[in-house]
């Protein structure tokens, strides 16, 4: 008899109205592609090959995370994040006064508390 571990439950899709369940996507199949449509890939707003080149540079002149470092503790930075939301305004987008270098976690915490989750 081969043991298998527990899976994780499927919880419905976000879509409100919506019963389809899903294992470990946000939205069914369905919503998915209608969520993507409506935020665009990753290069159409603006994170293609010349903001990686940008974000590579920026992280390797500023290695430590600063919100860790503003509360005392040391974290490598793994994020570039704007500082104030760009919303396609491409000079604030540049604009590397307006960039923190953050680690994923504190990035993830100020993403939840600006936008109240992420992509919202």
């Amino acid at each position: 008899m081969r043991c298998t571990m527990p899976q994780k439950p499927k919880r419905p899709c976000s879509k409100p109205g919506c019963r389809d369940l899903v294992d470990k996507h946000r939205y069914c199949k369905k919503h998915q592609r209608e969520s993507d449509k409506r935020r665009g890939t990753s290069a159409s707003r603006g994170y293609g090959h010349r903001w990686r080149l940008a974000r590579d540079r920026y992280l390797a002149e500023h290695q430590l995370c600063v919100a860790c470092m503003q509360s005392g503790t040391i974290s490598a930075a793994t994020v570039v994040d704007h500082i104030k939301a760009h919303k396609g305004n491409e000079v604030l987008f540049w604009s590397e006064a307006n960039w923190q270098a953050l680690c994923s976690s504190c990035h993830s915490r100020k993403t939840v508390q600006e936008d109240g989750g992420f992509g919202r």
